[in-house]
This record gives C-alpha cells, sequence and structure tokens, in this order.
C-alpha cells in the first residue's frame, strides 16, 4: 500500500511512515502560499487571541476552508493540533489577526512538509502520556486551555 485516502505511506520491514505531503502541498497552492517564507513554530510564543480584537474583519468561509484544510492535516501531524484547534475557536468572529496566525501554520507546514507520523516495531509497549495546560489563558472568559497525547510503542494514538 503506498496511498491510503489521499494519506502517502511508506512501509517497511521494521516501521511505517505516513504522512499527507502532497495534501500539505495543495493547500499551499491553495491559499497562494507555496513561495512563502518558513518559520520554525507554527505560532509565535505568547500569542494571545481574543474574540474582542476590534480589527478588520476577513471572508469567513476563505478562514473556515482555511481552518478546515490544517484540521485534515493533524491527522498526520499532531505537531500543529494545539495550534489548529485553537484557531477553530475563532470560526465564527475571524479577523485579520486570526487569518495571520492561521498563515504562519501555513508557513510552518511549508518548511516541515517531510513530517508525519512513524510507527515502528517496539521491542517493548510502553505507555505514556504528555499534558499541559495554561490557567484562565482565554483573555476572552478566563478559561483555561489544556492537551494531552498518548503514545503507544513509537506511535501516538490520541
Amino acid at each position: 500500500m503506498t496511498y491510503f485516502l489521499g494519506m502517502e505511506v511508506i512501509q517497511t520491514d521494521h516501521a511505517i511512515f505516513i504522512s499527507y505531503q502532497t495534501f500539505a502541498f495543495k493547500i499551499l497552492n491553495k491559499f497562494c502560499m507555496s513561495n512563502c517564507k518558513i518559520v520554525s513554530t507554527p505560532v509565535a510564543e505568547g500569542k494571545k487571541l481574543t474574540n474582542n480584537e476590534n480589527h478588520e474583519r476577513v471572508d469567513e468561509k476563505e478562514y473556515r476552508s482555511l481552518v478546515g484544510c490544517l484540521l485534515y492535516l493533524t491527522t498526520t501531524r499532531p505537531d500543529i493540533m494545539f495550534t489548529v484547534s485553537f484557531l477553530s475557536r475563532f470560526m465564527h468572529c475571524c479577523n485579520v489577526v486570526h487569518f495571520k496566525v492561521a498563515k504562519r501554520v501555513l508557513r510552518y507546514v511549508k518548511g516541515t512538509l517531510d513530517y508525519g507520523v512513524k510507527f515502528e516495531n517496539a521491542k517493548e509497549l510502553k505507555l505514556i502520556r504528555y499534558s499541559n495546560c495554561d490557567w484562565a489563558g482565554s483573555m476572552d472568559d478566563m478559561k483555561s486551555t489544556s492537551g494531552y497525547f498518548f503514545t503507544l510503542g513509537s506511535g501516538v494514538f490520541c
């Protein structure tokens, strides 16, 4: 198997690697970002977004399309999951600032096109959980944001 539901699949005797590299190229072309400069992180450190910013509104249809494409890409890119999930909170009130942050994710994806998920044969299956949260980090309602993921062997599954 080399493709499954648009996913590229590379199989060896010891590992399986899945990615959406072709889909990532399509997203970059769709949003005119194929020649953009790359960045090393999907979001700038300390960047806070809010519903109440008094900035120029953007086309909600285009913003939703971009965030939707990025959400689909997260299937094989857990490194952008937090930022894309965070951006999805602003589907109903998107503005220029939100759109710029979403385009920054595209700039990060451009520099990391070869990223994906690799599942390797493991001698020992060890379950590991990572979690993190901020305390009252939302500028709109002072709610906290938390996240977690689990690995089993070499693969992220949750």
